[in-house]
């Protein structure tokens, strides 16, 4: 087959080795949009925000108010970040229903979900 990773298989097939393979996350269908504001400097990303002043509908989003306690940059002392929960997306009220028409479900990176959190790993080893 024409895939690296079936290549780098076959090259290790018959050696000593145990070999871990992971990826990258997931990406989850967005469904419910949910309205934030922010300033011209705030994220465009649909399932995350970093901003100042974040606006927001709190049921929606995880709040990491003090960025460098989760191990995130901080670029403004009054940055803070919100990801998005379950299958919500975020839209700017400008244009609201156009974007909402725009973006349901389609797949989307970013926020707080089961496909974004857990990343497959399978170990393997020469019988």
């Amino acid at each position: 087959t024409h895939s690296p990773l079936w290549t780098a298989l076959q090259k290790v097939s018959g050696k000593d080795i145990t070999l871990i393979v992971t990826t990258d996350h997931g990406t989850i269908r967005v469904k419910q949009p949910s309205k934030v504001v922010g300033d011209k400097d705030t994220t465009t990303n649909l399932r995350y925000k970093l901003g100042r002043n974040l606006r927001y509908e709190a049921k929606d989003v995880l709040e990491v108010r003090d960025p460098e306690e989760a191990g995130l940059p901080r670029p403004n002392v009054s940055s803070a970040y919100i990801f998005a929960k379950d299958d919500k997306y975020f839209l700017y009220p400008n244009n609201y229903n156009y974007y909402n028409n725009y973006f349901r479900n389609t797949f989307q990176h970013g926020g707080i979900s089961m496909e974004e959190m857990i990343c497959p790993v399978i170990t393997l080893s020469d019988r």
